[in-house]
């Protein structure tokens, strides 16, 4: 169990957190949220003790191992596999030792504990969470040095979460996944066997993978049970309950004010109107919350152009010699929202570079309409702004003849206000460089927008505020992206890059993620017509898989009604007065949580066989 009793700090004079206070039971999934620069991260140091409390205490249980990723993984000559098996050091501390020891007690010693931490399955373990963050087994041999900086972060989280911590920290994981990865990812957390607190934007996670919200808000910290959905319409409904009651407290104050201004100078109303006045000083003010402190991005917009604005026929594209993608025949329209899916290293990015024009065509023809603009934003190019200039340099060197005020208008359209126009980049938020590159890409009004992760970094009011965005652009969109609330509310059209080849996916996103999360075995759904029609089954059959589905539904329905009581016990103070009582409710919350996972699983599988049976 976490505790954190009372806690205050201040980072140069500037309060973060005062008299916060949070239980996080054991075993418990928690999503910190909160606003950017309000101490996510901090609280993580203040956790793992690398800075020092002003007050308060952090408690954890004695011996309890806190893992987290560090901000940077440098690369070694060290095979990808053997530094994430070295990352579970009780393991390669007892292999070490097993090699020298002679006493035939510390022998068996540390026979035993090899034995009770799995240590024989660790290659097979590490192995395959590798596999699940996209690592083919021949990546898993070569030195870690081989990879970019975002792979070795992937290399870093592999290691943290074969380790196993009894508290595992994550700061922002997907920002470095991609779309299969970060799925994986949620199934993995949410199967975790012990604490996770994690940091994310995305909203998928933090509906999925967790089962609890610490909200992190005027240097306190409250504790919500359920996803980030159910969260947010709590969260809501009280600050529409808080308003309410400001504006009517306000009312009254106002009312008393105007008795005691009334009144206080005639004799006959003088102790009346002291009386108002002593209310007036004992009144707590309730005061109305504060609306989200983030900006909208302001998106110029194109002319029409006549369909279509893109064509290719028979075009083959790739790098030197070797063609990674290859017949592909598409149209893109002005109007298209399109949704690139595929596994990693399928040619996603490719293909968007294709498109921006990054890469020329090894073979066939691509037809572009007259006067096209494309704006194209990938995840390296935030890395790639001049850290030294400022965001207003970078929108001079682009619009050199324009008014600094109309500079200065752009800037602001994207949430880059007057503060940080000025600031170097290097000194900006990752969140502010996403900003300043999604201005770059955007400011010539461009027919086509290629957007490769243009969420990371950005936090959730960021993001939303960017579909919005998307949504009101009269250009064309090809979105690449791990987000799939972000997906789901801006694309309408889905292509799958796979296998050298792009195509339309037929499903939605939905089986989209079904498909991930089965593995290589799935069928994936095809466009094709099958060669023979299938056998349609029997009357009988049909009942009997239909009562498979009741049966599993009522299975799921059953094990909510589980889980809601238990969120309701866990919710109580009283069951934390005894630690051991407070784990045994946290261990049948786990279960549960688990079952709930098989029992969803067997339901879809059972909607699926009865939807093909029936359209057979």
């Amino acid at each position: 169990m976490l505790r954190i009793d009372d806690i205050s700090f201040s980072i140069q004079g500037r309060p973060l957190f005062e008299q916060a206070q949070a239980t996080i039971p054991t075993g418990h999934k928690v999503g910190l949220v909160g606003p950017n620069g309000a101490g996510k991260t901090t609280l993580f140091r203040l956790i793992r003790g690398e800075l020092a409390l002003d007050g308060g205490s952090i408690g954890l249980p004695a011996r309890a191992r806190v893992g987290g990723v560090a901000q940077e993984a440098p690369g070694t000559d060290v095979s990808v596999l053997d530094t994430v098996l070295a990352a579970d050091t009780e393991r390669a501390d007892l292999l070490a030792e097993s090699e020298t020891a002679t006493d035939p007690h510390r022998i068996a010693e540390i026979q035993t504990r090899l034995a009770d931490i799995d240590a024989w399955s660790a290659e097979a373990r590490a192995a395959s969470i590798l596999v699940g963050l996209g690592f083919s087994p021949e990546d898993q041999a070569r030195p870690s040095r081989d990879f970019s900086g975002g792979w070795r972060m992937r290399v870093a989280l592999a290691g943290v979460l074969f380790a196993q911590p009894d508290l595992l920290l994550l700061d922002e994981p997907t920002n470095y996944l991609d779309l299969e990865g970060a799925l994986w990812l949620e199934t993995y957390l949410s199967r975790y066997p012990h604490t996770v607190i994690v940091i994310s934007h995305d909203r998928g996670l933090l509906n999925r993978a967790v089962g609890h919200i610490l909200h992190l808000e005027d240097r306190k910290l409250t504790l919500y049970t359920g996803g980030y959905d159910g969260f947010a319409k709590l969260r809501a409904e009280r600050r529409a309950l808080q308003a309410s009651e400001a504006k009517k407290q306000q009312a009254r104050r106002d009312h008393l004010q105007s008795f005691v201004d009334r009144f206080r100078a005639k004799a006959s109303k003088a102790r009346q109107a002291q009386a108002r006045v002593k209310m007036l000083e004992k009144m707590t003010p309730i005061t109305a919350p504060e609306e989200a402190k983030f900006h909208r991005f302001s998106f110029p917009q194109p002319e029409e152009l006549s369909p279509p604005i893109i064509a290719m026929d028979d075009v083959s594209v790739g790098y030197g010699d070797r063609a990674v993608l290859r017949k592909l025949d598409l149209r893109i329209d002005q109007d298209d929202r399109i949704a690139l899916l595929g596994r990693n290293g399928q040619g996603k990015s490719t293909l968007s570079k294709l498109l921006a024009e990054r890469l020329t065509p090894m073979g066939g023809n691509v037809t572009r309409a007259n006067k096209l603009r494309v704006g194209y934003f990938a995840q390296h190019q935030v890395d790639e702004l001049h850290l030294d200039e400022t965001p207003l340099d970078h929108i001079r060197s682009l619009r050199p003849n324009e008014a600094p005020a109309r500079l200065r208008a752009r800037l602001a359209g994207f949430g880059l206000m007057e503060a940080q126009a000025e600031t170097k980049v290097g000194q900006l938020s990752g969140g502010q460089k996403a900003r300043l590159s999604l201005l770059i890409a955007t400011i010539d009004a461009p027919h086509l927008l290629v957007l490769d992760e243009p969420t990371n970094h950005l936090d959730i009011e960021s993001r939303e505020a960017l579909t919005e965005a998307l949504n009101d652009y009269t250009g064309a969109i090809v979105l690449v992206s791990h987000d799939m609330h972000l997906l789901g509310l801006v694309a309408d059209r889905l292509w799958l890059v796979s296998e050298g080849n792009v195509a339309p996916w037929e499903g939605d996103l939905d089986d989209y993620r079904r498909f991930l999360l089965q593995g290589d075995g799935a069928e994936k759904p095809r466009a094709q017509t099958p060669s023979a029609p299938a056998k349609r089954p029997s009357r009988d059959a049909l009942l009997a898989l239909r009562a498979e589905v009741r049966k599993a539904e009522d299975r799921v329905h059953k094990l909510d009604e589980m889980l809601g009581k238990l969120a309701a016990k866990l919710a109580d103070p009283k069951v934390y007065s005894d630690p051991a009582e407070a784990e045994r409710w946290g261990k049948k919350n786990i279960e549960a949580r688990e079952a709930m996972a098989r029992a969803e699983n067997i339901w879809v599988k059972a909607l699926e066989n009865l939807e093909m049976a029936e359209r057979a």
